[in-house]
């Protein structure tokens, strides 16, 4: 069985078609778990009359300590043996969770699998689509995987609604950090794809609305979103043997070097005046 954790918190905007998402997928080994923060607008209400009609749905609704606690509580609801995150703004695309039922018999436990995910604006209107390959802890702590904007490229998944995980995996990396508010996702992968089987296909599985006025869109926007990770990644080094944390540093000199290399190659101009003299010095002998 799978089990689809949405944590969710005032989102009457989405949570109809969030579940509805679910149900049109017409699979008949799913359970839809609803962690509701306590929300004061219609949430609830609509929880409640969908899950009267379908009995996939469970739900509860009280305070939590943020998006990190509502999953780890759906995590200890769950009832199957795959876990898959949908967060209440997010959708699946047509069929994909009979195909990860399909795939999972055939994988060694615990596994991590990603498919690829396109991210849309509030329309739904494609942006870009991410393909998370090649997934080793490594390329992410190389910081190459974030762009400009404080977001990882596509070279590195960017939204659960493109991957599914054994449900133990949590009982060799533990749960999701309530702490940790914001990269709560980064955090996760760090930890799983180290310790777990990581197969990537060749498959849109997930759509990821990237839109003005979201948590992630206003921590990027504020640039706040980029340290944050910076941060997480440093911590995480921190984990590692000494051998490791050198291979890292010593990766991360040598790709700053190339690139300058290649940035002054291309504009020779733009060299300091005392290393183009040096450099001129040294052709004439």
């Amino acid at each position: 069985m799978i089990s689809i954790i949405t944590p969710v918190y005032n989102g009457e905007r989405f949570i109809e078609s969030c579940l509805q998402v679910v149900i049109d997928q017409k699979c008949l080994e799913v359970e839809h778990i609803i962690v509701d923060g306590g929300s004061s607008d219609k949430t609830v209400d609509i929880i409640k009359d969908k899950a009267n009609q379908y009995p996939h749905i469970r739900w509860i609704s009280e305070k939590d300590r943020g998006q990190s606690d509502a999953l780890n509580k759906g995590i200890s609801m769950a009832q199957g043996e795959i876990i898959g995150v949908l967060n209440v703004d997010d959708f699946y695309e047509r069929n994909v969770l009979n195909r990860i039922c399909e795939i999972f018999p055939t994988l060694a436990e615990p596994s991590l699998i990603i498919g690829n995910c396109n991210i849309c604006n509030f329309e739904g209107e494609l942006i870009s689509i991410n393909k998370a390959k090649p997934l080793r802890a490594i390329d992410l702590l190389l910081e190459r995987r974030i762009n400009d904007d404080g977001i990882i490229d596509a070279s590195f998944p960017l939204n659960p609604s493109a991957y599914f995980y054994h449900k133990s995996l949590h009982q060799q990396i533990g749960l999701y950090k309530v702490e940790e508010h914001y990269a709560m996702d980064v955090d996760f992968l760090l930890r799983a794809v180290s310790s777990c089987h990581v197969k990537y296909f060749n498959e849109t599985w997930g759509n990821y609305r990237y839109y003005p006025g979201t948590k992630t869109f206003d921590d990027s926007t504020r640039g706040t979103s980029i340290v944050r990770i910076k941060h997480l990644f440093n911590d995480y080094i921190k984990t590692l043997s000494l051998m490791e944390q050198w291979q890292i540093w010593l990766a991360r000199n040598l790709n700053f070097i190339l690139l300058k290399i290649f940035y002054f190659y291309k504009y020779p101009e733009r060299l300091p005046e005392s290393i183009r003299q040096r450099l001129t010095k040294y052709s004439r002998t």
